[in-house]
């Protein structure tokens, strides 16, 4: 290590600054002293964001989630956490103390986590600030199944398509038989299968990625420097999670499944080019007997 690489480690593992890098899986990767304080972190433990959140939570310390069920909390905070190149927002602790916390973001999904204490500042205005915090939350989330909705997803595609040399995909997934669901059974339980299959597949979601319902029973994932064959794989694990889930309490032998079409972003493509591909090879795949993914030609 040279000088100014130990100085530079020295600074911040001893700033009162709260620091921290998370990979692309979103598991930290360092922590200064002041971040494994706040969030009551060992030295050498290395956790997964969301691990670190339940735990802490189940804790009562750490960050203070006003959502009493976890969660739907969390399901809600990733699909949007670490999907843009940068964002900044203010968050508490449960000890009183209020951050000002920065995210910026590579092109690789590493993430470097930045906030500053600003407990002591004048508090006027914190309160319509946190409203339109929420406010802004809300515009950017689907409101049954707590991901994200078609506005947020389609600003996740733009952005993908102005990576130019870079090869990005997009998945349409699409519940299987879900009319036939829904008249059978109700539009309640066809509810409780929407939730459940947005909560299950945004556990196999990895951070820099996107997953948001876009009408229906139709989502859409956006895999950002992501070959098709890797997509393909992501998916595959998504298959093999729905089809091992039981959602329906009172209907313990009922399970369903979900066809994909995946579409590679092509130099010149806008969003409905994109989409449209992805479409096509979904018609594939339902075509085919569902439950299946394909690829758009």
């Amino acid at each position: 290590m040279d000088e100014i690489s130990e100085n530079l480690f020295h600074l911040y593992a001893n700033t009162p600054v709260l620091m921290a890098a998370y990979d692309g899986f979103d598991r930290l990767r360092y922590a200064n002293q002041a971040f494994r304080s706040a969030f009551f972190l060992d030295d050498d433990e290395t956790p997964l964001w969301s691990n670190l959140m339940r735990r802490n939570f189940k804790a009562g310390r750490g960050t203070f989630v006003r959502d009493p069920d976890f969660e739907t909390w969390l399901i809600s905070t990733q699909s949007r956490r670490g999907k843009t190149g940068f964002r900044e927002f203010e968050t508490d602790l449960v000890d009183g103390r209020w951050l000002w916390m920065t995210e910026t973001v590579q092109n690789d999904g590493w993430m470097l986590c930045i906030a500053t204490d600003i407990t002591k500042l004048q508090s006027d205005g914190r309160s319509v600030r946190q409203d339109r915090d929420r406010a802004i939350k809300a515009s950017y989330t689907d409101e049954l199944t707590g991901v994200a909705n078609r506005r947020f997803v389609n600003a996740r595609m733009e952005e993908v398509l102005q990576r130019p040399g870079v090869l990005s995909c997009v998945c349409l997934l699409d519940l299987d038989n879900f009319k036939y669901i829904n008249d059978r059974f109700g539009h309640h339980s066809g509810d409780i299968i929407l939730r459940d299959f947005a909560v299950r597949i945004q556990r196999q979601v990895r951070r820099s990625d996107c997953f948001g319902r876009v009408g229906g029973e139709e989502f859409v994932l956006v895999l950002p420097a992501t070959s098709t064959s890797e997509a393909e794989l992501i998916v595959e694990r998504m298959l093999a999670a729905i089809r091992k889930s039981r959602p329906l309490k009172e209907r313990a032998d009922f399970g369903y499944t979900f066809s994909a079409g995946i579409a590679a972003a092509l130099s010149g493509d806008a969003i409905p080019d994109l989409l449209s591909r992805a479409d096509t090879a979904l018609y594939s795949a339902k075509f085919a007997g569902r439950n299946r993914i394909h690829l758009a030609a």
